[in-house]
């Protein structure tokens, strides 16, 4: 396995004190403790907490993209691409609850920032690649028509909403047991 850039090392300290300690209360200094770089190299790699920040949300988004796209090698038809959108997503955050949370709770404050247009063409970017998976079904007529902004809030609302509570506790249904639930009502409702 190859070794972590000083990049990505700065970003994995990065996540483990927003996790540990919040985003407001750390500190460039803690991410330097924790990561073993110079400040200088932080400096040099960043620039400053808002570009930490960045860099983490795009990184993160960019490893669940990368997830998806490797489940979707299994996608077979109309049915298990929708069941592979919301699975995925479930076992992402499932497996990733820190960098989940941090993505849930950071989104304004990275688009709100210097590096907001960035974020919002990678998003764009993701959602482009969702729409030409999913293409071929609606040109078969296997998916309802609807408004795209509606169809993705049918689509993964309810899974983004469970596993919301999920990260902070508040459900007791195991993923394991949720997963077929929600992928279920996912393709029963967005089914033509």
């Amino acid at each position: 396995m190859p070794r972590a850039s000083r990049k990505d090392s700065i970003l994995e300290a990065a996540l483990a004190c927003f996790s540990e300690h919040g985003v407001e209360a750390t500190t460039i200094e803690m991410i330097r403790d924790r990561s073993g770089a110079s400040i200088g190299s932080l400096y040099h790699h960043f620039g400053n907490k808002e570009r930490i920040l960045a860099a983490l949300y795009v990184a993160g988004t960019e490893a669940y993209h990368g997830f998806l796209q490797d489940a979707w090698q299994h996608v077979d038809g109309a049915q298990s691409a929708v069941e592979t959108l919301v699975g995925s997503y479930i076992d992402w955050v499932g497996q990733n609850p820190d960098w989940a949370r941090f993505l849930l709770h950071c989104r304004g404050r990275v688009e709100a920032g210097e590096q907001g247009d960035t974020l919002r063409q990678h998003n764009r970017e993701h959602f482009l690649w969702i729409e030409r998976q999913l293409k071929a079904y609606r040109e078969q007529g296997l998916l309802r028509e609807l408004p795209r902004d509606v169809f993705t809030a049918l689509l993964i609302g309810p899974t983004q909403d469970y596993m919301r509570h999920w990260l902070a506790g508040r459900v007791q249904t195991p993923l394991e047991q949720c997963r077929p639930l929600l992928a279920q009502a996912a393709w029963m409702v967005v089914k033509a």
